[in-house]
């Protein structure tokens, strides 16, 4: 398999910079891009002539609070867009509220993970969620 290509949706620096460490030391090759803010996410998703990129992401890693777009907006305007359904989005976020558990799952995220407060168990998890969706799960055609 090719390297799997993950778009980080995330405007912490510091989360930023762990989750790019985690993915190095990960046993899977990836390939990762970065978006700030949902506007910026959704432009990479959907470029100005507005077709799907040809790049798109095979995972998403989605936090919820975010500038401009919410993650939850986000969500929807992927999982709403035939092009875009089908890219698995894991929700990797600090909150550990039941309602945007709930809210995630009924906007159809794949996984809701908190993410946690040790630096070496936060990479720990980004590696493990990574691993997951490149060697154990299927992934969608592109």
């Amino acid at each position: 398999m090719s390297a799997l290509r993950v778009l980080l949706v995330e405007d912490n620096p510091d989360d930023v910079d762990l989750t790019q460490e985690a993915l190095a030391d990960a046993d899977v090759e990836t390939e990762l891009t970065v978006a700030e803010d949902g506007v910026e996410a959704l432009a990479k998703l959907r470029p100005a002539d507005g077709r799907p990129g040809e790049g798109n992401p095979d995972l998403i890693l989605l936090d919820l609070n975010l500038p401009r777009k919410n993650g939850f907006q986000i969500l929807e305007e992927i999982k709403a867009d035939p092009d875009l359904k089908r890219i698995p989005v894991v929700v990797l976020t600090t909150s550990d509220e039941i309602r945007d558990v709930a809210t995630a799952y009924d906007g159809a995220a794949n996984a809701y993970v908190v993410k946690p407060i040790d630096l070496d168990e936060f990479t720990q998890a980004v590696r493990r969620v990574v691993e997951f969706w490149a060697e154990i799960a299927q992934l969608p055609p592109s």
